[in-house]
């Protein structure tokens, strides 16, 4: 059906909600051969959507288990309401023109695309309590954010909220360790207290306080799930980061954090990588893989310095904000 959608050049609009708690109790390797099997049967409508060959947006609205979980220091009879309002507020739709609103967010995005488009870094330090990772970038590696135009030529915003700048990591290029610095719902698994070492860009090791199981499944789901696909830059002092509240949610918590993912990239984050096909973007070193998973890395602690193709290192973020 999806494939017919995007055959016909339609538009999509997602509602996407999981249970932060669904799957308690139930085998984690159930759970990963479920989530594989549809993955499988998603293949081709995704490479619609990751070579944004057509409009689509992926959007939350509230379910009482996710306001149970999310609110449950407020009287249970508010719980809905209270999530609702909040959305409204991190969608920029609580007050004056929301459209205008979210333009001149867009143009805030995209004002810092072009600048680091410009600054074409070679590479990317962070370091942070429990974080001393070097990711280098691809060869013509492209930074996107907010909206862009699909290959109709229609702009379009694939995710709402949306606070963060993107591009491609390198796919071997990436070494030491990194530390989530949230829980991660994970296909309704939560995972909690990551530190993942990787070597010429493939996962080496892993730990987690609690969800170690589902982290193990999630980088057997086949060889690109042990490599990025995705890093991005979200300052702490940010609208979503400032209502201190864990949404147990990726669509959100990510905008919250800068964050990076495991498993496939967005060939649009390099020159003529929708062009190409999957094995064109393995020898260009973009990560091919089923999955594409987010984990947040961002904290107040965070500072991440930027290797320019002169060897020039400069700062990036500094105690979790841009330096620059």
């Amino acid at each position: 059906m999806m494939e017919k959608f995007a055959e016909a050049g339609g538009a999509t609009l997602t509602i996407k909600v999981p249970d932060p708690e669904l799957y308690n109790g139930i085998d984690s390797d159930s759970v990963s051969r479920a989530t594989k099997a549809a993955a499988h049967a998603r293949r081709g409508y995704a490479k619609y959507t990751r070579n944004h060959e057509i409009s689509w947006c992926l959007i939350k609205a509230p379910t009482k288990a996710w306001a149970n979980k999310v609110f449950a220091d407020i009287p249970e009879e508010d719980r809905i309401n209270v999530m609702w309002e909040t959305i409204f507020k991190m969608n920029r739709v609580d007050g004056g023109d929301a459209v205008q609103n979210w333009r001149e967010h867009l143009d805030t995005l995209n004002t810092m695309s072009d600048l680091l488009n410009k600054k074409n870094y070679k590479s990317l330090h962070y370091r942070a309590p429990g974080t001393d990772l070097k990711i280098e970038l691809v060869h013509n590696h492209i930074w996107g954010g907010g909206g862009s135009e699909n290959k109709q030529g229609v702009y379009t915003v694939a995710n709402m909220p949306t606070e963060e700048v993107f591009t491609m990591p390198k796919r071997s290029g990436v070494n030491g360790y990194v530390s989530s610095t949230m829980p991660l719902n994970l296909n309704g698994q939560l995972v909690d207290q990551m530190r993942i070492t990787f070597k010429d860009g493939q996962v080496v090791a892993f730990t987690a306080a609690s969800g170690e199981e589902h982290l193990k499944n999630l980088f057997a789901t086949d060889e690109g799930a042990r490599y990025l696909g995705e890093v991005a830059l979200v300052p702490h002092d940010s609208p979503i980061s400032n209502l201190n509240r864990i949404f147990y949610n990726t669509g959100i918590d990510e905008n919250a954090s800068c964050h990076l993912a495991v498993g496939s990239a967005y060939p649009f984050n390099m020159k003529d990588g929708t062009t190409m096909s999957n094995e064109e973007l393995l020898k260009h070193e973009c990560n091919v893989s089923l999955t594409h998973v987010d984990f947040m890395i961002g904290s107040a602690e965070l500072d991440i310095d930027g290797e320019l193709q002169d060897g020039t290192i400069e700062p990036v973020f500094r105690k979790g904000n841009w330096a620059f």
